[in-house]
């Protein structure tokens, strides 16, 4: 098992480019299915996930070429492969496929999906919204997901989803793009992910009104073509580097960056006292000099950050906030509500010396500033992995983090990333 070696005690500084979107590039991977012409995607994040998102398409019989690190060509005119269980079981995205195969080849049968472990993850907003466009769904002894639709062609139809799911969303968006008729999605899930993959399929053919609200409207049409596509920056990285830069007491410049979509990361950074200097249209500062003082609610009370579907805090950034929060001063409280098992990797912290008091599975009150000291952790999701390496940054004396392959399913080149900012990191094998 691969392991970073970090010896703390040094700001990040320097400068960073935020890769491309991962959840996006996930998400547009799998639409590339719904054409039989070819899809170039640009900025695709070069990590494991899409790796094995890859592999996947590969597997069902789409032609995959690579013109560079970033860049692909994916063409699926045959869709009679399977998927293997080993690959949809290592990333969560996987499920991504059930709208586009449903859609294009009427039946699909999907192994259960992987992904982290990060509390239940549940799949019956995917049943409902496709079972709304005209699909039996339902789940096999072995736990496999079965999608058959009831008609050669799907059917669009007025979906209300019983949560704001991004997976669910997009599957439903993927199927409705080639379903006769008019969909119309409620309470549909509005990240920018999410619009990306709209954008996208806008280009190939679609129209789709509405993107960037709850209320999605897609026009079906009965086929779709080729288009080239950009995917957007990844604004979980970009949260992840502000907190490094914030926590490690550094100063860094984030390029490649949509300063747009961080209106709300940026009003949670400012709550625990830590703030960027707009530098141009893509890119920001995060400066040295900081107030670090965990703000308080207007009558004086102890404030809170709780995530939300977006545009709330992003539920991937608690994690990344948490550990900021240890190194400013006074009280706050961290209320995870999306998933049940997210906040354990606190014990981590609190291992190497934080104040932290974990109340249940879904609240924490983080006390500070408190020295960190270097451990032996392990990194239990690939956002809580990012955050053990702001701590073990921020930390004195050396920390070893095991398990990183769940950070770098989501991080691209992150060792190297560091260590351009003056970070002391090694990777072993």
């Amino acid at each position: 098992m691969s392991s970073y070696t970090i010896i703390g005690g040094s700001p990040a500084s320097g400068e960073v480019t935020i890769s491309g979107n991962k959840n996006a590039a996930l998400a547009c991977l799998a639409a590339t299915l719904l054409t039989n012409d070819s899809v170039r995607l640009c900025n695709v994040p070069d990590i494991e996930d899409v790796a094995v998102m890859i592999k996947l398409l590969q597997d069902v019989g789409s032609d995959v070429v690579k013109e560079d690190a970033h860049t692909y060509v994916i063409t699926s005119k045959e869709r009679n492969g399977e998927l293997k269980p080993e690959l949809v079981d290592a990333v969560r995205g996987s499920i991504l496929f059930a709208g586009p195969l449903l859609a294009t080849k009427g039946e699909v049968t999907l192994p259960p999906p992987g992904g982290d472990v990060i509390g239940h993850r549940r799949l019956d907003t995917h049943f409902l919204g496709l079972s709304s466009l005209g699909a039996d769904c339902s789940l096999t002894l072995e736990g496999a997901l079965h999608l058959k639709a009831k008609q050669v062609r799907l059917q669009g139809g007025d979906i209300f989803l019983d949560e704001a799911s991004v997976t669910a969303t997009e599957n439903v968006i993927m199927a409705a793009s080639l379903a006769a008729g008019t969909t119309i999605i409620r309470n549909a899930a509005s990240e920018p992910h999410v619009e990306d993959l709209c954008t996208m399929l806008c280009l190939m053919g679609s129209k789709i009104d509405g993107i960037g609200s709850n209320v999605l409207r897609i026009d079906g049409k009965g086929s779709l073509h080729g288009c080239d596509f950009t995917i957007g920056f990844d604004f979980m990285e970009a949260g992840s580097f502000i907190g490094l830069a914030g926590a490690s007491g550094g100063q860094v410049l984030l390029k490649n960056i949509q300063v747009s979509k961080l209106r709300m990361i940026r009003l949670g950074f400012q709550r625990i006292g830590l703030d960027f200097i707009v530098d141009g249209p893509s890119s920001l500062l995060v400066p040295r000099r900081q107030l670090r003082v965990l703000k308080k609610e207007v009558g004086g009370h102890t404030t809170k950050i709780d995530d939300a579907p977006w545009p709330g805090f992003p539920a991937d950034l608690l994690s990344i906030i948490t550990v900021c929060a240890t190194q400013m001063e006074g009280s706050i409280l961290i209320h995870e509500k999306m998933f049940e098992s997210r906040m354990f990797f606190v014990d981590w912290l609190i291992r190497m010396g934080a104040d932290i008091i974990l109340c249940d599975p879904h609240r924490a009150v983080v006390n500070g500033p408190t020295i960190l000291h270097g451990a032996n952790v392990s990194s239990p999701d690939v956002r809580a992995g990012m955050a053990l390496v702001i701590a073990a940054v921020c930390a004195e004396g050396t920390t070893t983090i095991d398990n990183i392959y769940q950070i770098e399913r989501g991080y691209e080149r992150l060792n190297e990333k560091l260590l351009s900012l003056g970070l002391q990191i090694e990777t072993f094998d």
